[in-house]
């Protein structure tokens, strides 16, 4: 065999490599997400801090104003869009892993659950406030095992096929991902 066609036999292999289609980093595209997560509670924290603290004995009516002072503080210090969290590349992974639960051996499950909560179906937009009474429908817990786990200032919602992030001390609308659940 001659010195060319062993060079073009090593690296052939290479080249097909190459070649094929970039697989997204995963492990980078959740670690995106927890930084993205982790920026917006910097600010939910800054926005607490220009609201006075509820006492112990709070009225309904202080823990209403004090939920829209918080969320008035975070929208002077986040004017947001959608995709400012769930970003193209966090989006596409976060549909990965719900397809991968919803085709999954708890799939059924995850459906009932899902058809049998109150439905709740509003038009999303980033730094609104979820409507006081408007449901909060809960994901299924079969779900959030394979989503990212958040801290206490947020939680998932689903809101008609949408996984929405909630404030839920302020109850805006962080972000959300339309389309979502099929």
């Amino acid at each position: 065999m001659n010195r060319r066609a062993i060079i073009a036999a090593l690296t052939l292999p290479f080249t097909a490599w190459a070649q094929q289609p970039s697989v997204p980093d995963t492990t980078a595209i959740l670690k995106d997400f927890e930084t993205r997560v982790s920026a917006y509670v910097k600010v939910h924290r800054a926005a607490e801090a220009d609201v006075q603290a509820l006492r112990k004995t709070a009225s309904a009516e202080e823990i209403n104003s004090r939920e829209a002072a918080l969320a008035e503080s975070i929208r002077a210090h986040r004017p947001a869009k959608q995709g400012d969290i769930f970003t193209p590349e966090i989006a596409g992974e976060f549909r990965r892993l719900v397809a991968i639960t919803m085709k999954g051996p708890d799939a059924p499950g995850v459906k009932k659950s899902l058809k049998s909560a109150e439905p709740v179906q509003l038009a999303l937009k980033v730094n609104d406030s979820y409507p006081e009474r408007a449901p909060r429908q809960s994901t299924p817990p079969t779900l959030l095992m394979n989503l990212p786990k958040l801290p206490p200032e947020l939680h998932y919602r689903v809101v008609g096929r949408a996984l929405v992030l909630l404030d839920t001390s302020a109850a805006i609308v962080v972000d959300f991902i339309p389309d979502l659940i099929k």
